[in-house]
């Protein structure tokens, strides 16, 4: 009689056409969940995950939540400086790190820079910004420069500059470079074959890029007020350590309806370039 140890791990026998029997190849499949379950229960265990601890307070969180509505409207009026401050700090620090990171993005792009070393560095760059936290590198900055939107300007700028650095160099190298090489064969300077073949391909993309890293730069930028880099941020956190929680609820509300016309109006370019 065959046991579920069979089915599972020994191989199945198939008998072809002309009577040779082959095995089939046995399957991972359980190898992989049992790793997975033996990972996820010492993950739980490290953690000191508590289920029912997580039940019996989880009735906080809605108790919190519903206490935020409805709004204090009365308090628009102290949000809309700092959610402008939020936006614009968003703004300049994508702006600004998405144009520098286009020179960085062709030096890292080992079809237009054919050199390994300059490659491999500028790549060790990206990969070293992108790793560092949005909110740590605000904090570093704010121990620099000082508490306010500078310093969250800087770390926005930091991240646009990475993210949007990696994206477009594996842009680049992935266009096709037919054209380029017909210029450049004809005598053509390689500046002039990169503008006239490869950055018609890239432009629509870049632009999209840009703009939904600065969608995401706005939510993100949110939060940076915890650490004193300005913004939103900082009377969020002020009016949720007060228990404040209507004043909260007019925040989050604001800055909903703001990431909601931010996102719409790029999704609308995006499409257009399409």
């Amino acid at each position: 009689m065959m046991t579920i140890y069979d089915k599972i791990f020994k191989p199945k026998k198939l008998v072809l056409a002309n009577d040779e029997v082959v095995e089939e190849k046995r399957s991972r499949t359980p190898l992989y969940l049992l790793v997975f379950v033996a990972l996820l229960v010492f993950s739980l265990y490290f953690t000191q995950f508590d289920f029912s601890k997580l039940v019996r307070n989880g009735k906080q969180f809605w108790k919190i939540l519903f206490s935020m509505f409805p709004p204090n409207f009365a308090y628009l009026h102290s949000i809309i400086k700092p959610l402008m401050d939020t936006i614009k700090m968003s703004f300049i620090g994508s702006l600004l790190g998405s144009l520098l990171a286009v020179p960085f993005a062709i030096l890292a792009a080992n079809n237009i820079v054919r050199n390994r070393l300059i490659n491999q560095v500028v790549r060790f760059m990206f990969t070293v910004l992108r790793t560092l936290p949005t909110l740590v590198t605000a904090l570093i900055a704010t121990y620099i420069w000082g508490l306010g939107t500078f310093a969250g300007t800087v770390a926005i700028f930091i991240f646009s500059f990475s993210y949007v650095g990696k994206q477009l160099f594996e842009q680049i190298e992935t266009v096709d470079m037919g054209v380029f090489e017909v210029i450049e064969s004809m005598g053509g300077s390689r500046s002039k074959a990169f503008a006239v073949s490869v950055i018609p391909q890239l432009l629509p993309i870049y632009i999209s890029t840009s703009l939904f890293n600065f969608e995401g730069n706005v939510r993100y930028a949110a939060i940076l007020g915890y650490v004193g880099a300005g913004g939103i941020g900082v009377i969020l956190n002020e009016k949720i350590g007060w228990r404040e929680y209507q004043n909260v609820g007019m925040i989050l509300v604001t800055l909903l309806v703001a990431v909601i016309i931010i996102e719409s109006i790029s999704q609308f370019v995006r499409k257009k370039l399409a």
